[in-house]
């Protein structure tokens, strides 16, 4: 088995560094083929890991002295702070010391350092977060989630391409489902940008594409991969886990407000917590950055040690299944006019 080297942005996200080091050391606990690089301030790295048990060959600690915060420009903070943990974990990766990097820290600077550092792969407009979310019968992979709030329709092709390779490849099924988000079935609804997506992706016989899908059909698991601007992707992301979280609340409150509901919900208590684990983003890892020349993945602002422990098996199979590889012979480039 192919051993994988993981740079992890050890000051990115609202429990750094402690939940991002306790992630770690239960992923190289979980699998001796994963290598970490620690990037972050070396003290408090160091501080966190001395309260773990770990083998110590696995977890390499590379010393930067700068943060780069979530509310500063991308751009700028990209090229001004050479020494933060989000740019040297980048760089191990361009410089294939690593084979993926990954950060809960600011997703503007993410996306602007995987494309600056590593650029795109050749080709590829522009890169796209994607993101698996529950449905009724499984899981749908919903892209873009928020790297690109405008977006053109050859933008929305490649997302679908690649989404499909990427679904394929982590959900071992052939030839996944695409729809595209619309405010209505039919071919004409929408508006422009929808409208000349559609036609790019009816015009493709390799994807699997069902037509346009609305909202409510998201949840019901109406196709694996669902395509749409990064605006409309994040709206549907946040509402999802938003919703998730409401309805657990109200039914906890109305499981525990008298004596007979708590009895229903001892009985019960198998089967939600099934339910629950499925809607918890923390199983899933993270985001990846689909069309770069490079593994990057995107965990939740607040990932607790669980989340960055499967983003970083999340970067295994990733690494492994060399999808970078298969989007490169797979997808077909749509000409510029």
């Amino acid at each position: 088995m192919k051993k994988v080297s993981i740079s992890v942005d050890a000051m990115g996200g609202d429990n750094a560094p402690e939940a991002v080091v306790d992630g770690c050391v239960q992923a190289v606990l979980e699998d001796p083929d994963i290598r970490v690089v620690l990037c972050g301030d070396s003290e408090s790295i160091q501080a966190a890991l001395d309260r773990n048990t770990y083998p110590q060959e696995q977890v390499v600690v590379l010393h930067t002295t700068e943060v780069i915060e979530v509310d500063e420009p991308p751009v700028n903070a990209i090229r001004t702070k050479k020494d933060s943990s989000l740019v040297k974990g980048i760089r191990l990766v361009r410089e294939k010391r690593t084979d993926a990097f990954v950060s809960a820290g600011s997703t503007g600077a993410i996306l602007a350092g995987g494309t600056l550092i590593l650029g795109r792969i050749k080709g590829i407009e522009r890169p796209a977060l994607g993101s698996f979310i529950p449905n009724s019968v499984g899981f749908t992979l919903l892209l873009d989630c928020g790297a690109n709030v405008d977006s053109k329709p050859e933008y929305l092709y490649q997302f679908a391409k690649m989404g499909s390779i990427y679904y394929k490849t982590f959900m071992n099924k052939e030839n996944p489902s695409v729809g595209l988000v619309n405010i209505g079935e039919e071919e004409s609804k929408g508006n422009q940008l929808s409208k000349e997506a559609y036609k790019l992706l009816a015009g493709d016989t390799g994807l699997n594409f069902i037509g346009n899908i609305e909202g409510r059909e998201i949840p019901a698991g109406a196709a694996d991969v669902v395509v749409c601007d990064g605006f409309v992707g994040n709206v549907i992301l946040k509402y999802t886990e938003g919703f998730a979280t409401s309805l657990f609340g109200m039914l906890k409150e109305t499981f525990l407000s008298n004596m007979k509901s708590k009895m229903g919900a001892l009985l019960l208590k198998g089967s939600m917590k099934e339910m629950l684990t499925k809607f918890d983003y923390t199983e899933y890892g993270g985001a990846p950055l689909l069309g770069l020349e490079g593994l990057v993945v995107k965990a939740h602002g607040s990932s607790d040690a669980k989340a960055f422990k499967n983003a970083i098996l999340q970067c295994k199979k990733f690494s492994q299944e060399q999808v970078n590889a298969q989007i490169k012979e797979n997808l077909d480039i749509v000409e510029k006019e």
